[in-house]
């Protein structure tokens, strides 16, 4: 029903071709980019920064150019919001390629895009390549860590000296004493709707724990040879595969329950959802076809979803069609959980924070042991405490013996 404008990549009066970005907007599941349908000059913005907009109203005018004499001196298109929306993967043909931030840094120095030479890859514009056609133009000297300098081809490189790490900043919150009112944003509100849908579900809790000693070996060995291949490699990984291979042993964990309580639907795709922490609250985007997907894939695909969450950028195809769900709370802190299930899907899992433990191994000594918790809740109107049960032995034993995985990896 309505979006939020978050920023503006053009102005009143600038010029903009076919596919050019026109502004980047926020509904209640995603943030996605507008761009341009027609080539023409940009005469009305019908909406301030942080502003709602109806979709099928108008966003902005565009005044395209006559094709033919006696056509009339004005011809001002109207391109309604969201009706041409993309997101920034499926934006192609660009004249230019940069982030939002390089478009305002150009914007707000009167620069065109177009008359830029970019130096990234593929030609995608930098925030120095700004800075240095703006230093070519006004003559100005720039401070010399704002503008990277170029490297002669052949010339060594030199290395510098990692210094202490900064201390973190500190906030410092001004206490004004005065309450303050504020409207929900569109993923509080989305997350206001699923959550009130959400605990009209009866819960049934699991909690359990898993010694991934084994499994940290294993990942400090192929650490290495992922970030070789430009992949970091984090335990979610393993965690999301050892899912997929026991929803095959117990699908009904991988299904959906519709409103009415009448029909319940077995999934054919293991689209694997991860709660993820953004700067514009909980968002969980999903890996798709987990079931045909190696380890390394899922490392990959989630380096690109941890990538667009923290931009901001994640697209409607991320965030939607997930079946079942793993919430990494252990990454901020915390052991067990009780997460709430996300409809329709029946099942989710809260990870804690892997913790060197003492623990008795077969032979009765004491060892150190990386231990972690894991909490599982489930829709208990269609799964019992005993599928539950047995789905979670069988996760922890893929993860506590990952070599048995090999076993069983398509």
């Amino acid at each position: 029903m309505e979006v939020t404008v978050k920023e503006w990549y053009v102005k009143e009066g600038d010029r903009v071709s076919q596919f050019d970005s026109i502004c980047e907007v926020q509904s209640d599941k995603a943030s996605v980019t507008i761009t341009s349908r027609y080539e023409g000059v940009v005469r009305k913005l019908y909406y301030d920064v942080d502003a709602v907009a109806l979709v099928g109203s108008p966003l902005v005018d565009i005044e395209t150019e006559t094709v033919q004499d006696g056509a009339p001196e004005e011809d001002v298109v109207e391109t309604p919001a969201v009706s041409h929306e993309h997101t920034h993967q499926e934006i192609k043909g660009l004249k230019t390629q940069a982030t939002p931030a390089v478009r305002r840094l150009a914007m707000e120095n009167n620069i065109k895009l177009s008359e830029v030479v970019g130096t990234g890859k593929d030609g995608r514009i930098l925030k120095e390549d700004i800075l240095n056609f703006l230093a070519k133009q006004t003559g100005a000297i720039l401070p010399y860590d704002e503008v990277k300098q170029p490297v002669p081809p052949g010339a060594p490189v030199k290395q510098k000296r990692p210094g202490p790490s900064p201390l973190p900043a500190i906030l410092c919150q001004v206490f004004t004493g005065k309450d303050r009112t504020e409207p929900l944003s569109g993923f509080q509100k989305a997350m206001v709707k699923t959550m009130t849908a959400a605990l009209k579900i009866p819960h049934f809790g699991y909690c359990d724990e898993v010694d991934l000693t084994q499994l940290v070996l294993l990942r400090s060995e192929l650490k290495g040879l992922a970030e070789a291949r430009g992949v970091r490699l984090s335990y979610m990984p393993f965690f999301v595969k050892a899912a997929s291979m026991s929803l095959l042993q117990f699908p009904i964990l991988n299904a959906s329950f519709d409103e009415g309580c009448h029909t319940i639907t077995y999934k054919g795709s293991h689209n694997i959802g991860l709660a993820m922490d953004t700067p514009q609250g909980l968002l969980v985007p999903s890996v798709k076809n987990v079931q045909a997907l190696s380890v390394f894939e899922i490392a990959a695909e989630l380096n690109r979803l941890q990538a667009l969450g923290s931009a901001g950028q994640l697209g409607p195809a991320d965030l939607t069609g997930g079946t079942f769900t793993l919430s990494n709370v252990g990454s901020i802190g915390g052991t067990y959980a009780k997460p709430v299930i996300l409809p329709p899907e029946v099942a989710i899992g809260a990870l804690g924070k892997i913790q060197a433990l003492p623990r008795f191994n077969s032979c009765a000594e004491l060892v150190k042991a990386h231990i972690m918790s894991v909490s599982w809740s489930a829709d208990h109107r269609v799964i019992d405490g005993a599928t539950m049960s047995r789905f979670s032995n069988l996760w922890c034993s893929y993860l506590e013996q990952p070599s048995s995985m090999v076993l069983d990896l398509k």
